[in-house]
């Protein structure tokens, strides 16, 4: 989900057409393939000790990269920003998405995942951000197609999914929209300046997902089955070393919408993965409810386009 957040100081610099690019495939394609490793990985790895040692992992060599690169180290107040978003958007969503794909297929929960552009402009309103008309439609009509698609069959034979995935998307929009505006009263979310700052939230996110893991009473099976280790692996460094910085780079420059660009390209792929590889039985009902979800965001996302 798929994180992050932006650091929000003085003007920063805009980002190159190519850099762009890189950024945008990073998200849009490699993001896209996680959901189906994230199910491999849960054989041998549970949700929440899955997602709390990769961001771990990535967050120290992270960390380790950017000290070598001579960053400063965030100070107490970073910190605090770093634990308040590491907990929203990768506690709360990136838990919410593990603890969902036990029982619903991959293609469906990252299809249910494209209503987050949809939640991300509807909880900007109280910021004096009024989506138009057109957006107001775009928005209407991707959480028409999130219900039914929560009615089918994936999603209708498990409850306790769907609420993950609900809370998990609420966790995530609200905490790209807090990096964006601070929160409600007021106070500003700021990281440390570039890698520093991912590091930091990455740390802190996982090591909220590894008290969640405790909690839950989880215990990773030993030794992991091969395919569940490499694909941990995969996530540490093609989910959240490359596919999450990207995504704050994206927030941090580029502004929320096309951040969140993301989410019409993830669910086709999503999809297809799940269905090809991972063997996943997806009704003709909901692959119609995820043609509407993306439709609405396209619809969302081209009225945002419109408008700047």
């Amino acid at each position: 989900m798929s994180t992050a957040t932006a650091t929000l100081r003085a003007p920063l610099p805009a980002l190159t057409a190519p850099l762009i690019a890189a950024c945008l495939s990073a998200t849009w394609l490699v993001w896209g393939s996680t959901y189906l490793t994230i199910k491999w990985a849960l054989v041998s790895f549970p949700p929440f000790f899955q997602m709390g040692t990769r961001f771990v992992a990535a967050g120290l060599l992270l960390g380790a990269f950017a000290a070598w690169r001579g960053a400063r180290w965030p100070s107490r107040d970073e910190w605090r920003s770093a634990v308040a978003l590491g907990v929203l958007m990768l506690g709360g969503g990136y838990g919410g998405v593990a603890y969902a794909q036990q029982s619903v297929g991959s293609g469906l929960v990252v299809a249910f995942i494209a209503v987050v552009p949809a939640l991300v402009a509807a909880l900007q309103w109280p910021y004096g951000v009024r989506p138009g008309r057109l957006e107001a439609a775009g928005i209407g009509l991707g959480l028409l197609g999130v219900a039914l698609l929560s009615a089918g069959q994936g999603f209708g034979a498990s409850p306790a999914g769907l609420l993950a995935m609900a809370l998990g998307c609420l966790a995530w929009a609200a905490g790209s929209v807090w990096a964006l505006h601070g929160l409600p009263g007021g106070r500003r979310l700021g990281l440390a300046p570039g890698t520093a700052g991912y590091a930091s939230q990455m740390l802190a996110g996982g090591v909220v997902l590894m008290a969640m893991s405790w909690a839950a009473g989880e215990a990773p099976a030993w030794p992991p089955e091969p395919r569940a280790l490499a694909s941990w692996a995969y996530l540490v460094v093609a989910g959240s070393l490359l596919g999450f910085s990207a995504y704050m780079l994206l927030l941090e420059r580029a502004g929320a919408a096309l951040a969140s660009s993301y989410t019409f390209v993830n669910p086709v792929i999503g999809l297809a993965l799940g269905v090809t590889l991972g063997g996943e039985a997806v009704s003709a009902g909901e692959w119609a409810a995820a043609g509407v979800v993306l439709a609405g965001v396209v619809v969302l996302l081209a009225a945002q386009a419109r408008r700047r």
